[in-house]
């Protein structure tokens, strides 16, 4: 049996900026998402363990307007995905132009669902739903209902604004094709996590 020869292969970090083959603002984007998804995640269990527990727990949304509302903001989020895909590719071949306009597209789409959730929240709030109370007699699905989609609407409004900076300092020469692409991580997760409030908070609480 004739002796096998092994190469090892050892790279050493010289210390420059990629310690780990990841740029810093990605690293940090990813730091971000990973932390801020054990804070969505809490709640979500909560909201769940909360209606389990609650025999009488309140089903205030009729298919119409509330549901088909619902699922035309989760169009606009859907959409905005595809339109921020299309602006990171645009980023990385250098077209500043056009991942700018598909920037403003994804922006477009946060801005509708921001609307049309502002709207619905004005029409619980008038019907008597407060963080406190609410006309169904369970006080806790009010509190649960405005933390979970008030913290979401939260980051998409920070979202936009964040893409939009983003937009403009790429269109001006002064962000790079990963600005772009950090910041479309930033928006697929808060697209994400609306996959998992719509049907939990929404489609499970539609009243027959």
């Amino acid at each position: 049996m004739s002796d096998a020869t092994v190469e090892v292969r050892t790279d050493v970090w010289g210390g420059g900026v990629r310690p780990m083959g990841i740029g810093s603002r990605k690293l940090g984007m990813w730091l971000f998402i990973v932390s801020d998804s054990l804070t969505f995640s809490s709640l979500l269990v909560a909201y769940s363990y909360l209606r389990m527990a609650t025999p009488n727990w309140p089903t205030p949304f009729h298919f119409y307007p509330s549901v088909v509302q619902a699922t035309v903001m989760t169009f606009f989020l859907l959409s905005s995905s595809l339109t921020m895909v299309m602006a990171v590719a645009a980023g990385h071949e250098n077209r500043r132009k056009d991942a700018a306009r598909w920037i403003f597209f994804t922006m477009a789409g946060g801005l509708g669902f921001i609307l049309l959730h502002a709207n619905e929240w004005r029409s619980l709030i008038h019907e008597g739903v407060t963080p406190f109370a609410n006309p169904w007699g369970v006080p806790l699905f009010g509190g649960t209902f405005f933390a979970l989609t008030g913290l979401h609407m939260l980051h998409v409004t920070i979202g936009v604004i964040y893409l939009g900076i983003i937009a403009l300092g790429f269109r001006g020469g002064k962000y790079t094709g990963q600005d772009v692409e950090v910041s479309g991580l930033y928006w697929h997760f808060v697209d994400l996590v609306w996959m998992f409030i719509f049907p939990l908070v929404y489609l499970m609480s539609t009243r027959g």
